[in-house]
């Protein structure tokens, strides 16, 4: 974990002051997963890949009444989460810690074993490991809940230059998006007797993809 810690914390030591503001223009989809938890009164929900805190803090005033948890590789990252969260006045329904995506015990870090509800934003296209973490995201799924992911989709909507290029300024900043994203999830739930859908989102550029846990 030190390794990709650092490694993040190089990228994000500036970027963090500035990270929402430039993002949010080009990472589409995010609220649409948001919008898709639908977490019940008292449950838990899960963020891989917390960065700043930004999702954890729209689903916390979105759903009330669930409890929400966040972790990130980056302690850089981190800081940013744990001031916004304070700024917002929701310490006290968000907890955070550094872990790595693809090996964290969450009974350590969070007293659960399990969440309600898991979510994974632009995140797997930075993790070197991601079908490890991908496969960890959905062992912590409790019985009734699920998985939801968003990241950078195969672009098959849109121009072939626009998918070059997005593609080459990506890698600039050491991004891979996941073209075997859909079946790779597949594999993985029913491997674990989970069930999974993808969708594209805007053509495309985004997919949203979810898996869910039947209950027990």
């Amino acid at each position: 974990m030190d390794d990709a810690a650092a490694l993040m914390d190089r990228m994000y030591r500036r970027q963090r002051h500035v990270y929402d503001l430039t993002r949010k223009y080009y990472l589409a989809g995010r609220d649409e997963a948001i919008a898709r938890l639908k977490p019940g009164p008292g449950d838990t929900v899960l963020e891989i890949g917390c960065g700043t805190g930004r999702n954890l803090i729209k689903a916390a005033r979105t759903y009330p009444e669930a409890r929400f948890f966040g972790l990130d590789v980056s302690r850089e990252m981190l800081r940013a989460a744990a001031a916004s969260i304070a700024r917002a006045e929701l310490s006290s329904r968000i907890l955070i810690a550094q872990a790595d995506a693809a090996a964290f015990d969450p009974l350590v870090l969070f007293g659960h074993t399990q969440f309600d509800r898991v979510i994974i934003s632009y995140a797997l296209s930075m993790i070197p490991p991601w079908r490890e973490a991908l496969g960890l995201a959905l062992d912590v799924v409790a019985p009734g809940g699920s998985l939801h992911c968003v990241d950078f989709g195969q672009c098959s909507g849109l121009p072939g230059p626009f998918k070059t290029a997005l593609r080459r300024w990506l890698a600039a900043f050491d991004v891979s998006p996941r073209d075997d994203l859909a079946e790779t999830l597949a594999a993985l739930s029913a491997l674990r007797g989970l069930t999974s859908a993808t969708e594209p989102w805007r053509r495309g550029y985004a997919i949203l993809a979810a898996a869910s846990r039947g209950a027990e």
